[in-house]
């Protein structure tokens, strides 16, 4: 079995966010870039099959659509125990550009398996996973929260109102995943590290794809409302507050 994880090369979630022209575009000055964390959760459970079950999954691959600057990001990747990389050399301006340039290599390759991560901790889009698999013509099962391997077959399961609903497919198909797919993302090694030098990362130039979204600007929230302090025998007063102002009752 052939498993390709998606990642994407996004700011670490502790990122203080600014924005430069006119709040046109995002200011990336000291910003540090990582592997994003869903994506991450998947490619360690594909990791955790592949040791469970030798002989079972054949190859891990990572893909990323961006520039020579993802590079650091997918050697990361690769470190955490991935068998080879390929980079899209494209600007992902949007999910749509993002799709299309993976549904065009992966149309060229043979993968069983297509992990995504459910959304990415930049935009919070959760639209390129299911894109690509209607561009491939593929099925898709999306908020998966558990993935394996048991007797050659896929189980699959994710969270539903009151319980889980477990299901089975075959392959080729697109396996979209939340939070609870693995409970740690696996740490790479000092071993890993180095041997991800060495390791293939296929640099494919992009095709021709005209992007469906333009960004024109980005908002800051708005300030949060200063605290309020209510006396605790003024039951009223706390009441009036909760259904006026709070709208939680």
């Amino acid at each position: 079995m052939k498993i390709l994880v998606c990642i994407s090369h996004v700011p670490d979630t502790t990122t203080k966010i600014k924005f430069v022209n006119n709040n046109t575009t995002f200011d990336t000055t000291g910003v540090q870039w990582v592997v994003n964390p869903w994506d991450e959760l998947a490619l360690t459970r594909a990791l955790d099959i592949k040791d469970a079950q030798p002989g079972v999954v054949e190859s891990i691959t990572v893909i990323n659509v961006g520039g020579c600057e993802t590079e650091p990001t997918i050697r990361k990747a690769l470190a955490m125990g991935a068998d080879k990389a390929i980079r899209v050399n494209a600007n992902p301006t949007d999910s749509f550009i993002i799709a299309t340039q993976l549904a065009e290599v992966i149309k060229k390759e043979s993968f069983d398996v297509i992990f995504c991560g459910i959304e990415s901790c930049d935009f919070n889009g959760s639209t390129v996973g299911g894109m690509l698999a209607e561009i491939l013509n593929l099925p898709s099962v999306s908020a998966l929260s558990f993935f394996d391997i048991e007797n050659g077959e896929i189980k699959l399961k994710r969270e539903i109102d009151g319980g889980q609903e477990v299901i089975t497919t075959q392959t080729p198909f697109v396996a979209i995943v939340q939070k609870g797919i693995c409970k740690e993302p696996r740490i790479p090694s000092m071993r890993g590290i180095m041997g991800a030098r060495a390791k293939p990362l296929q640099v494919v130039e992009a095709a021709a794809v005209e992007p469906l979204v333009e960004f024109v600007s980005y908002e800051y929230p708005k300030p949060k409302a200063a605290c309020k302090r209510v006396d605790p025998e003024n039951v009223k007063e706390l009441v009036m507050l909760l259904h006026n102002e709070a709208k939680v009752i």
